[in-house]
């Protein structure tokens, strides 16, 4: 019964989906990582900094593997469990949590920072972090890449051909030298995705909701339980991330 479409239905819609924790997932769905190990490369970055700011933190929990802090850590989170979450699992650590609405201004001074980070921001505000940046500092960050997870997308909403160019490497770099920052690198990599019952499938449209906008059971039915009966007679659905590592330094005065 356990495998039921009803029941694996049920499991996904009854899940806690706050904070930017994956583990439900664990047996259900995988996803390969990028080979430059970002929490590691953030870990080490921020042993370095004197004020660091990451923005769009989700439930803090990539920040939270950092070993130390520098003396000014701030980190933005514009979801309110996440806020919730991420000032539960980083005050402790001298963090600070600050409710942000991901639009501009940031709430910041100029040159505030000598580091400013981010994993997967939904939205990337160029000027802003420009501004916020002392003379030197870094920005450095893992972007979700062009035409991420479109055949899931497209699977629910059919085909998106006007969206396939956003996000792309080339323009975010573009439009991070307009803003006066300097390229010091770029990686690029494209990751594997399995997703084994639609339980999975649920979850991820809860959690990541601009995967699917409007995304609600009742109006994607018919949907998932083709998805089922693909799953069931296929196995697992496959589907495609992108991913790439940036790093950018305001030039030094």
């Amino acid at each position: 019964m356990a495998n039921t479409f009803d029941s694996l239905i049920e499991a996904g819609a009854c899940a806690d989906v706050s904070g930017w924790d994956f583990s439900w997932l664990e047996g259900r769905a995988a996803e390969e990582r990028p080979p430059w190990g970002y929490a590691r490369q953030l870990a080490d970055r921020l042993s370095r900094a004197t004020a660091s700011l990451d923005i769009q933190t989700g439930g803090g929990e990539v920040l939270a593997e950092a070993k130390t802090f520098p003396t000014t850590a701030v980190a933005t989170e514009s979801w309110l469990p996440n806020v919730a979450k991420a000032t539960r699992l980083l005050h402790p650590r001298g963090v600070v949590v600050v409710a942000d609405p991901d639009e501009p201004p940031l709430p910041f001074a100029d040159e505030a920072f000598d580091l400013v980070t981010s994993r997967h921001p939904a939205t990337i505000w160029w000027e802003e972090i420009a501004q916020i940046l002392r003379p030197g500092g870094t920005y450095f960050a893992q972007h979700v890449g062009p035409a991420s997870v479109f055949e899931l997308f497209e699977f629910f909403l059919g085909p998106q051909p006007a969206a396939r160019r956003g996000r792309h490497p080339d323009d975010e770099t573009a439009a991070a030298q307009a803003a006066g920052l300097e390229i010091v690198d770029v990686k690029t990599s494209r990751l594997r995705i399995e997703i084994h019952d639609v339980a999975s499938m649920v979850y991820l449209l809860r959690k990541v909701i601009w995967w699917v906008p409007g995304f609600t059971v009742e109006k994607y039915h018919d949907r998932l339980c083709d998805l089922h009966d693909l799953i069931q007679q296929d196995g697992p659905f496959i589907a495609h991330s992108t991913r790439h590592l940036i790093e950018a330094r305001r030039p030094a005065a």
